[in-house]
């Protein structure tokens, strides 16, 4: 397996669930995987259960809700590999469970942050050695919630919608130098963001009875769109939001 031999990919919160699962793959297909959360210790964890693979995993500790962070996570995958040919903007929050009108200040600062602002900061640091080189694949972790309103889930809706329209404006800019932005819009995967969902029986059948594919989704279900979205295979293929929900979004038809 080799769809991404001598790529190099930066993956943001990729400790876990969809981050740590598209890391996975990526090293599966051959490439250097740089994934980056808060916590060093853990991040090796993941590495070290990777051995053996085609490519590999690197661990980075990296805070994306700070900028300098950012710039030297950054500068040391570029100076130590020589380039950064895939990013998958995929760190997430969700601090703000609850009625629109009980959300502060705090909370919509917090989720743009981490939600928006690292994916936007994180593209416009490696979009110019892309664009320099021809080539670049940026894929944005969305979500089904910044397509229709969760209910409760204003400020996640809210960045994830920014996400996918930031996701198109930088498609159409960067799009004639080779470089391509697409987004995944996940319904509900089984992860720690989501358990709110899953975890609780009944609310989880409730959310089942709406959906066509009777079970509940993988980390890498979303990962294997990442790859294809990551490789050229996707060559002719920009400024999308490809949704990977079992087909829950149906249900409003």
């Amino acid at each position: 397996m080799s769809q991404l031999k001598n790529k190099v990919a930066i993956v943001t919160g990729g400790s876990r669930g969809i981050g740590r699962s598209t890391a996975e793959v990526f090293a599966r297909e051959g490439a250097t995987a740089i994934i980056c959360g808060r916590k060093q210790n853990t991040l090796e964890e993941v590495a070290a259960e990777n051995k053996g693979l085609a490519g590999r995993i690197v661990p980075r500790a990296c805070h994306v809700g700070k900028l300098e962070e950012l710039e030297r996570l950054v500068d040391s995958v570029t100076s130590e590999f020589g380039k950064i040919d895939i990013v998958v903007n995929n760190a997430a929050t969700n601090i703000a469970q609850g009625p629109a009108i009980e959300m502060d200040d705090s909370q919509f600062d917090k989720m743009v942050e981490v939600n928006l602002k690292s994916a936007y900061r994180l593209t416009r640091l490696v979009a110019p050695g892309m664009v320099k080189r021809g080539s670049g694949s940026i894929i944005n972790i969305a979500s089904i919630a910044g397509l229709r309103p969760q209910f409760h889930g204003l400020l996640y809706s809210m960045t994830k919608a920014a996400l996918i329209m930031m996701t198109q404006s930088y498609a159409v800019e960067l799009g004639q130098s080779g470089v391509r932005v697409n987004a995944i819009a996940p319904g509900l995967i089984q992860t720690v963001l989501s358990e709110y969902y899953w975890k609780d029986q009944s609310r989880w059948e409730q959310m089942l009875s709406r959906q066509p594919i009777k079970h509940l989704g993988q980390p890498i279900e979303v990962a294997e769109v990442a790859l294809l979205l990551a490789s050229d295979a996707s060559s002719y293929l920009t400024g999308q939001t490809i949704v990977v929900d079992g087909g829950r979004v149906l249900s409003s038809m």
